[in-house]
């Protein structure tokens, strides 16, 4: 058993595998479905191939209307009991997605599902925050997240392989399993970092005043609504990605392979940045990301239509890896910067940065999604196109600074 760091907390050895097990439920429950997204068309006899998307983006709106409510419940009654009302909730959405017996139920379910999931990851990044400060907590984060990314390197093929052997929902099962193994970890291993005397009330007119708060400080605005440009993009090409790669390029089975290869630039440059940033500080490294997402996006676009919308696959993955790279160094600082003025308001402030980065990507990337034609152009134009957005938000945050932050 891993001994426990000082003041009773536990040791990061511990707690980051700990961290990243249960923020990695949020996108095993993404991930692990794409490959099964033909077989669920096919069950629940889905005519338009564009809808299943859907069973990706339902996740991520339960996301959006979770977190609202989770972070600020956090502050009231302690991180531990939040996390396992969370945790709770994702259990249920699974079995409601399990014994569904039309598209739109199982969609309900999903949605719940990201409703419950929204508890593991706000609540975890709260506990960073009550410990940590500034790069330290950058640096402990980019560990976390850097775990927690790798995720997508088997997800899918541990879908695709539980999907062959048992059907999509043994995969639900799967996920019930790895959440009760989590929620126990996390009851008996993790102390409470809360306590009674730093916490706030719970109520509507106490969570929007917290809202209002958040929303005036401008670098947490700032860089919150960055996070939500450089989600956008992303989003689109996860609920769409079973797709690019199975009926745009026609890999076939290979799908994880691809997926993988693409997810691993991302875990990369998260785990590089727990370095880099204690050298060059997180809004140089974020500004500097963007910058080179919308400037390698001009170029491939070009060359995207210049091959019928479909560029050479190998070309294609270049031009991943690249820009999934920056959008690491992006998801790895920008969260940080948004939550670096909070620290009185972790759990609330955790959870309106999420739910605003989703609520204001959700429609950008579900329209680019469902614009899919089987070409990556549309693809390509919202990584450019929102890359400088968030560029011009991180301009903008830093502008009441003054100076050089983070």
């Amino acid at each position: 058993m891993s001994r426990q760091a000082s003041g009773g907390l536990l040791h990061p050895r511990e707690f980051v595998p700990l961290a990243a097990l249960l923020m990695s439920l949020s996108a095993l429950s993404i991930d692990a479905m794409l490959p099964a997204l033909p077989a669920i068309g096919r069950d629940f006899q889905v005519s338009r191939s564009n809808d299943l998307q859907f069973v990706v983006g339902a996740i991520f709106l339960g996301l959006g209307l979770g977190q609202i409510a989770i972070g600020p419940l956090s502050d009231r009654i302690g991180r531990k009991s939040a996390m396992q009302a969370g945790l709770a909730l994702f259990i249920a959405g699974c079995l409601v997605s399990i014994f569904a017996s039309t598209f739109g139920v199982m969609i309900a379910g999903r949605i719940l599902q990201g409703i419950g999931v929204s508890g593991p990851r706000i609540v975890t990044i709260a506990v960073v925050r009550d410990q940590y400060r500034g790069r330290e907590m950058a640096r402990l984060m980019s560990f976390v997240m850097a775990v927690f990314i790798l995720v997508p390197t088997f997800a899918p093929a541990l879908g695709q392989g539980i999907e062959w052997l048992g059907g999509w929902r043994a995969i639900f099962a799967t996920f019930v399993a790895i959440a009760a193994a989590g929620s126990a970890w996390f009851a008996f291993r993790q102390p409470e970092t809360l306590p009674a005397s730093r916490r706030r009330p719970f109520s509507p007119r106490a969570v929007s005043g917290t809202v209002l708060e958040i929303l005036r400080i401008r670098p947490a605005l700032g860089y919150t609504l960055a996070r939500a440009f450089a989600f956008a993009p992303f989003l689109a090409y996860i609920t769409s990605a079973q797709q690019i790669f199975q009926v745009g390029y026609r890999t076939g089975a290979l799908f994880p392979l691809w997926f993988a290869v693409a997810a691993v630039a991302v875990g990369f440059s998260l785990l590089v940045n727990g370095r880099l940033v204690m050298r060059y500080g997180m809004r140089r490294l974020a500004k500097g990301a963007a910058a080179v997402i919308a400037l390698v996006s001009v170029p491939a676009w070009g060359l995207a239509l210049a091959f019928g919308g479909l560029p050479p696959f190998w070309l294609f993955m270049v031009y991943l890896v690249v820009v999934f790279s920056c959008v690491g160094l992006l998801f790895g600082n920008l969260g940080a910067l948004a939550m670096e003025p909070l620290g009185h308001v972790a759990g609330a402030g955790a959870a309106v940065i999420g739910s605003v980065s989703i609520f204001v990507a959700l429609p950008l990337g579900t329209l680019v999604g469902q614009s899919f034609d089987g070409t990556m152009v549309a693809q390509i134009a919202a990584f450019g196109v929102f890359g400088g957005a968030a560029f011009a938000a991180i301009q903008w945050a830093a502008g009441s600074l003054g100076r050089e932050s983070g």
